[in-house]
């Protein structure tokens, strides 16, 4: 967890220097605004780190933030939604002034609990003042089937009550999750999940921005911006949002999956922690196989095929080749193609088939996966003509491949031929790189000399040969 930063010296600590220095309270709806347009006039990114949704999804939720509105984001599993969520803390100031020791986040000038309000009567210019970070102010919850309206909204807090306090005291309330992000922001994750009677209780924070604990009369003005996730079919199916809230959310957007083979491979660079040396041939196969998954009529649409299966796949892939570096003692671990055939067998229970698809699932997922391997070598090695290397290997130099055979074996089973030269400048490989790259380029050659039958493979327990 990263620590939250410590705020200047400078700044007011008490609320007569604050009201001295011009300080004026702002709803956290406007400070969203004019940071926002102060970043777009700036030629800023408002939203670091998201990936493919320049055209689309970023400016619908632009104008609605602009607009004001509680947004709701709609789409299925692993597309980002709360990523993005998560980023529009960047867009709140970086300091914003409390008072120091109040239960919510309130303003020094505008306090709004009975507790708050007697504290600024009694103390007026003394009341102290202390400084929130703006990483302090996002509130996320996973609507789960057991939350309550206690967890969510507030309860009578018993421990108050048996310390002498009457149960018509407002101050014996225990505030929840949304009342405590007063000044920020909510994010509700998986909303349909959340029960019908609970979602309810969120109808006046959205609307009046007030909130009711068990008939007290206390009404609190709260300042938040609420946010959500939903999954399609949820949202049709399982769990639905109850219509008059929906109705109070300014803004639904959809979201997608990246739309583009390079968006595609750009998130699986950005957010794959790779724990050997993967090319970007390896991961456009990895990028392409994701994307003729979400295309297959064998794998279950509505459940989607997420993000995080991509970069799940690369690490895997990542994680084949330094245990075969392991194995064989070569240095540094760099995938080669034979790295690919780990996908399957370990990422097959992240994948949701069609009914109809039983017992074939091993056999799509290898027919997808050769067949990403096959485009992606047609598209990088387009024009190049490959029979020299096929005729080195059917005229007596067969080239083994697998999890126990080193990088210098692979190289050492072929002659010098200026094709393997001209292969590995396609792949980005300069000959001054080690051994394990060079290898990589020259097996991706001969898996497609495969794949296109121009050349056979033999395979046995952990061996495949090229012949």
């Amino acid at each position: 967890m990263n620590a939250v930063p410590t705020p200047a010296p400078s700044l007011p600590r008490t609320a007569g220097e604050l009201r001295a220095a011009g300080h004026l309270p702002r709803p956290v709806k406007a400070e969203l605004r004019d940071n926002l347009v102060a970043a777009l006039r700036a030629g800023a990114d408002p939203w670091p780190g998201i990936v493919g949704f320049d055209r689309t999804v970023l400016p619908q939720l632009e104008r609605a933030l602009l607009a004001g509105h509680d947004v709701v984001l709609l789409g299925e599993r692993g597309q980002g939604k709360t990523r993005l969520l998560r980023t529009l803390v960047g867009l709140l100031d970086e300091w914003t002034p409390v008072i120091e020791g109040a239960e919510l986040a309130e303003h020094p000038l505008e306090p709004i609990t009975p507790a708050s309000l007697r504290r600024a009567a009694e103390l007026g210019d003394e009341l102290p003042v202390t400084w929130l970070h703006r990483s302090q102010r996002y509130t996320e919850k996973l609507a789960t089937p057991d939350t309550s309206v206690g967890d969510l909204i507030g309860d009578v807090d018993p421990v108050k009550v048996a310390e002498g306090r009457a149960l018509g005291d407002p101050e014996t309330i225990h505030f929840g999750l949304v009342p405590r992000a007063h000044r920020g922001l909510v994010a509700i994750n998986e909303l349909p999940d959340l029960a019908e009677r609970i979602q309810v209780s969120l109808l006046n924070v959205m609307e009046e921005r007030d909130i009711q604990v068990r008939g007290y009369t206390l009404r609190l003005p709260l300042d938040v911006l609420l946010v959500a996730t939903a999954n399609p079919e949820d949202y049709t199916n399982r769990g639905r949002i109850i219509t008059p809230l929906k109705d109070r959310f300014g803004a639904e957007i959809r979201t997608h999956y990246p739309l583009e083979l390079d968006q595609e491979i750009a998130l699986v660079e950005q957010e794959a922690q790779l724990v050997a040396e993967v090319g970007e041939h390896l991961l456009e196969v990895v990028a392409r196989f994701v994307r003729y998954l979400r295309e297959s009529n064998s794998i279950d649409q509505r459940s989607g095929v997420s993000a995080r299966f991509a970069v799940a796949a690369a690490e895997t892939v990542a994680a084949a080749a330094l245990r075969r570096s392991a194995l064989t003692g070569e240095s540094p671990a760099v995938a080669r193609p034979v790295d690919l055939e780990s996908i399957p067998a370990v990422l097959r229970g992240k994948l949701e088939f069609e009914s109809g698809e039983e017992g074939r699932e091993q056999e799509v997922l290898h027919h997808l996966l050769r067949r990403s391997v096959a485009d992606t070598a047609r598209g990088r090695l387009a024009g190049l003509d490959l029979r020299s290397l096929a005729e080195a290997v059917v005229d007596g130099h067969p080239v083994a491949t697998g999890e126990r055979v080193p990088a210098a074996e692979v190289l050492a089973a072929l002659p010098e031929l200026p094709v393997l030269h001209e292969v590995a400048k396609r792949l980005d490989v300069s000959p001054g790189q080690p051994a394990g790259w060079i290898a990589s380029a020259v097996e991706f050659a001969l898996e497609f000399l495969y794949l296109s039958r121009q050349l056979g493979k033999d395979e046995e327990d952990d061996r495949a040969v090229y012949g």
